[in-house]
């Protein structure tokens, strides 16, 4: 197949999304696939129309030219109003499909699938709506409360009614404050006083204009993907300071990842099939990875979906997909197939 597999952006998660796209590339490329990497807004300042899927390809090169443009990223966005980078759109309308290997906004939030839904652009993932509805946390409490999926009690609240005491809303330290749509855990605090909080709340708010402050559930980490309505052995994560945040989640080491997790069968089956039932709530179709929490005494909270998880093959879905004898060039190619049956109606 032809494929553009798409990274990079303008999202706070655009080097974790290098990352995937080029481990990814080189999968699909293993597998024999014309696979080219394209950074959706930087683009690609000259193409060989008369071969733009080459049967030789520098997967490295392309992705050093995509890191060439980290320390210019910022006066780029202020200085572009268009949000396809040179190329990006001819190469992907002649691709038979597009890899998404995009993290954060701009990319995983709808607005992509939106806009290759309108072009007749075929593409790995969730379609735009269930997309839009995983982003923005505020909006899946709601839908996993709607439908019966357990999850922790919390409010979204904007900066020009933020609510500072915690009092008023029936909630007592500590708790969680996050931003509505990060990744990655980026703006993500918990937080044990009044101080702590005060300053979460300005930190999240300096991210985005919504936030969410939910109350703190001390338990395990559990991470269980979706792929095509089937549910992968769960994940448990250990990290080994603090919580599954930003560094612990790309610090080599800072994290001990189990996979199957060690645990009963019937937490297994439960979180499992929490897994599924979110990712129907969602409107999710392909693949999705939903994160859980469980208590000591074994109550499961959802935490939240990703519609885009990375796709290194240290990532958590290869080592699922591992767990059931999958490798991780074969991974890739059933996401591109599980994708494509949203195609075939």
């Amino acid at each position: 197949m032809k494929i553009v597999v798409l990274a990079g952006g303008t999202s706070s998660e655009r080097d974790v999304s290098i990352v995937t796209g080029t481990d990814v590339c080189k999968a699909l490329r293993e597998k024999k696939h014309q696979a080219v990497l394209v950074d959706v807004f930087c683009g690609i300042e000259s193409v060989d129309w008369e071969n733009p899927f080459p049967e030789e390809y520098d997967v490295d090169a392309a992705s050093e030219y995509m890191k060439s443009f980290g320390s210019q990223m910022e006066e780029l966005k202020a200085s572009r109003r268009a949000f396809w980078g040179p190329n990006v759109l001819e190469l992907c309308r002649l691709a038979d499909i597009v890899f998404l290997g995009l993290h954060g906004a701009n990319g995983e939030d709808g607005r992509v699938q939106a806009a290759f839904d309108l072009m007749g652009i075929k593409y790995t993932g969730a379609g735009h709506l269930g997309s839009a509805m995983a982003m923005d946390k505020g909006i899946t409490k709601q839908l996993f409360l709607m439908n019966g999926i357990p999850t922790p009690r919390g409010l979204v609240m904007t900066k020009d009614k933020a609510i500072r005491d915690l009092q008023m809303i029936m909630m007592e330290f500590p708790v969680v404050v996050k931003t509505c749509c990060g990744g990655s855990s980026i703006g993500v605090y918990i937080v044990n006083n009044q101080r702590e909080y005060e300053e979460a709340l300005d930190r999240a708010f300096s991210y985005e204009k919504k936030v969410i402050v939910e109350e703190c559930i001390r338990g395990t980490e559990y991470t269980a993907a979706v792929v095509d309505g089937e549910a992968y052995p769960v994940v448990e994560i250990v990290p080994l300071q603090g919580f599954y945040d930003y560094e612990n989640k790309y610090k080599a080491g800072a994290v001990k990842e189990i996979c199957p997790a060690p645990i009963s069968g019937e937490l297994t089956a439960r979180i499992q099939d929490f897994a599924r039932r979110s990712y129907q709530a969602l409107c999710l179709d392909g693949y999705a990875r939903m994160d859980f929490i469980v208590t000591e005494d074994e109550e499961v909270f959802c935490l939240e979906a990703n519609t885009l998880p990375g796709m290194t093959p240290t990532s958590l879905i290869p080592q699922e997909a591992a767990a059931i004898g999958m490798d991780y060039p074969t991974l890739c190619e059933k996401l591109i197939e599980v994708s494509m049956k949203k195609y075939e109606e």
